[in-house]
């Protein structure tokens, strides 16, 4: 037996420094906000055991009628045959790749090579840059003579999620809607001096944060994909664009501002990560690390955010006192919502939320009831912290007229919040730390969704409605929700209707103070993630209660500690520290990876998560040095992903680049959008 894959890094996460000091204002070298007592998954699982019936299923997703509730597919039949994996060290791709449905491809080696490597026989092209005009009048991108006016209508830093939507009547043509999370100062301006940044350099970040629009034109008779710069759609929204609160919230004292004193109007969006697309054709965005750009926190809500009481690293609170809570302490509630996005009206104020919750959200993916009410699934991505659903109470309208899409535009604002409590129904003295099965050979349990608001009603004992919006996280304590370890991306199948939950990494787990393994979150010090796989009772997405199991529990797979839904692992791909999650057409989850810690750059993996495959996971593609891989989207025959943050290594600026992607050396690093395809014009993996 080799070796395993070694770790690499010492900052917590698997992240470099500098990425940690920029994107989330080094979360993890923070204390915890999280220090509530209520309990953690492991310390309920006594009296769990005659719950075991329910879940032990059979090897195909049923409805368990008898006894109420979903259960969960087994592990996939460790017989069956499947591809020898070409994607480790030293393999060979076999000619014409075996695999399931969507996953028949040479699966990429893991490698440290500074560029996007794919697999053999498929293509690729940059779509969109940081800093590519889109709007009329915008300049071309030209990084010593950058403007906060420019950027204003170029494309923004530091893609992340997106999304294409149809584009009826333009042939060739879909809308891609882009998050930009965050800026990395160090790597946008030469001689970049944190300690004293000038007001034309933040006001180009604020610029640089927010949201695209960008139409987007095929190329007959390949993949590849480029904007239409200056379509009508093309649309900026940045950190000063102008936003409306919605829902039970709104106008609440707790959003009151010395500038706007309804509460109700927000300037701007700030660390959108992930999000979703809904079934009425607009985009969610998950606002996250919000609380790094807010000074001088004092009081108890600040902390339970992760808000600091000094300076902030970008030190925008001296160009607007409305980063400084000392003046206004207020702000900071006004973000760390989903803001809901029209992409078809460039003319539309987007909305924050509020009935879905104040937390650092990753993402926001909805599904329909059978009755047609949209059910949004959404994770708090913090150690220890929590996995969220909202329940709308409005059906959706179907169709394109004005009267439905203005009626779709008000799904969100009406509902129920609910937060997640996890049982495992394994002993648990059978969880030491090492991620080893428990005896029944598989990590289950079952969970409840407990209420925190419905409107106006809170049902948090002590908490107003809008205090349960405003401080969601305090009601999830209140209430005893599981703390999870980092709940990211969230994805409901459109075939099956099972939740699957990225679970990135939680080096914390079982520190001394913190919490230790459970059934959920199975290894201690854990750097490399899982996957939760969760099926709702009778399959109703408005339901009470779900079955749970660990689908993936990510690492070398020739480490002990590491599962890959029962399938054999000396045929699948390595793959650490899971993040944003997508479906294909043929029910495959595709996941890329953030924070890596196996040796190799971050990628995209697709995994079977049906049938005698289930589990069979293969690497589709890796990205630059310092790069993570973002907001892919799965198309019959494209792959988009998001390349974000390359060349983000400690030490790098733009005078000392670590990457030399996209565009080659002596060209500044750009995080960038990529479209990869087949060659001869197929499906993807078919």
């Amino acid at each position: 037996m080799r070796n395993l894959l070694p770790l690499i890094g010492s900052h917590p996460g698997g992240r470099s420094a500098l990425t940690c000091r920029y994107r989330c204002g080094d979360a993890c070298f923070q204390d915890i906000p999280n220090t509530s007592d209520n309990e953690y998954a492991g310390d309920i699982i006594a009296g769990a055991l005659s719950r075991r019936s329910m879940m032990r299923a059979a090897a195909v997703v049923t409805v368990a009628a008898a006894a109420g509730t979903a259960a969960i597919a087994g592990p996939g039949a460790t017989e069956a045959e499947a591809a020898p994996l070409a994607g480790r060290p030293g393999g060979k791709p076999k000619p014409t790749p075996s695999g399931a449905r969507g996953l028949r491809f040479a699966a990429v080696a893991p490698n440290k090579d500074d560029k996007v490597t794919i697999p053999d026989g498929y293509g690729q092209n940059v779509v969109i840059r940081w800093g590519e005009p889109i709007l009329r009048g915008a300049p071309a991108f030209d990084p010593d003579k950058q403007s906060a006016k420019a950027q204003a209508g170029q494309f923004g830093y530091n893609n992340d999620f997106l999304s294409l939507l149809p584009l009826r009547g333009e042939r060739g043509r879909q809308v891609l809607v882009a998050n930009h999370e965050y800026t990395d100062e160090v790597l946008m301006f030469r001689g970049y001096d944190p300690a004293a940044p000038t007001r034309e350099q933040v006001e180009i970040a604020w610029a640089a944060h927010g949201l695209s629009v960008v139409v987007v034109q095929e190329e007959n008779r390949t993949g590849k994909l480029g904007p239409v710069s200056r379509h009508p759609l093309n649309r900026r929204l940045t950190a000063t664009s102008e936003f409306r609160v919605t829902g039970p919230a709104a106008g609440s004292p707790l959003l009151r501002t010395s500038a706007d004193r309804t509460g109700r109007k927000v300037l701007g969006t700030l660390n959108n990560c992930a999000g979703g697309t809904t079934p009425w054709g607009t985009t969610l965005h998950g606002e996250e690390n919000f609380n790094q750009y807010f000074a001088n926190g004092s009081s108890d809500t600040d902390k339970r955010y992760g808000i600091g009481t000094a300076a902030t690293e970008r030190k925008w609170e001296r160009f607007d006192k409305r980063f400084d809570l000392a003046q206004e302490p207020n702000e900071a509630h006004r973000f760390g919502w989903v803001v809901e996005l029209d992409p078809y009206d460039p003319d539309s104020t987007p909305r924050k939320r509020t009935a879905l919750g104040r937390f650092k959200h990753e993402a926001a993916q909805p599904r329909l009831t059978s009755d047609g009410r949209p059910v949004v699934y959404m994770g708090d991505d913090e150690r220890f912290d929590y996995f969220y659903k909202f329940v709308s109470s409005k059906r959706m309208k179907k169709g394109n007229s004005r009267a439905a899409r203005e009626h779709n535009l008000t799904l969100l604002d009406e509902g129920t919040l609910y937060v997640a409590k996890l049982t495992g129904d394994s002993p648990a003295a059978e969880f030491d730390g090492t991620g080893k099965l428990p005896s029944d050979g598989e990590f289950d349990g079952s969970g409840v969704w407990i209420p925190l608001a419905t409107g106006t009603t809170s049902h948090v004992p002590g908490m107003t409605a809008d205090e349960v919006y405003v401080f969601t996280r305090l009601a999830g304590d209140k209430v005893g929700a599981t703390k999870m370890d980092r709940p990211e991306d969230v994805e409901p199948s459109p075939r099956t209707g099972r939740v699957y939950v990225a679970l990135t990494n939680n080096t914390d787990r079982g520190k001394a103070g913190k919490a230790g393994t459970d059934e959920a979150n199975p290894r201690n010090a854990n750097k490399h993630g899982q996957i939760l796989e969760l099926a709702e009772h009778w399959d109703d997405p408005a339901g009470d209660g779900f079955a749970w199991r660990l689908f993936l529990v990510a690492g070398d797979p020739e480490d002990p500690a590491t599962y890959f839904a029962g399938f054999p692992k000396e045929k699948v791909s390595p793959i650490s520290c899971p993040d944003n999650v997508a479906f294909d057409d043929h029910g495959n989850l595709w996941i890329s990876t953030d924070g890596a810690q196996l040796g190799s750059h971050d990628g995209l993996f697709g995994v079977a998560t049906q049938g005698e495959r289930r589990g069979e996971l293969k690497q589709f593609l890796t990205v630059p040095t310092g790069a993570e891989t973002c907001g892919p989207v799965i198309q019959d025959r494209r792959v988009l992903v998001a390349v974000q943050h390359p060349g983000e290594v400690d030490g790098a600026s733009v005078e000392k680049p670590a990457s030399t992607w996209p565009d080659g050396p002596g060209k500044v690093v750009r995080p960038s959008v990529v479209a990869v395809w087949r060659k001869d014009g197929s499906d993807i993996g078919v």
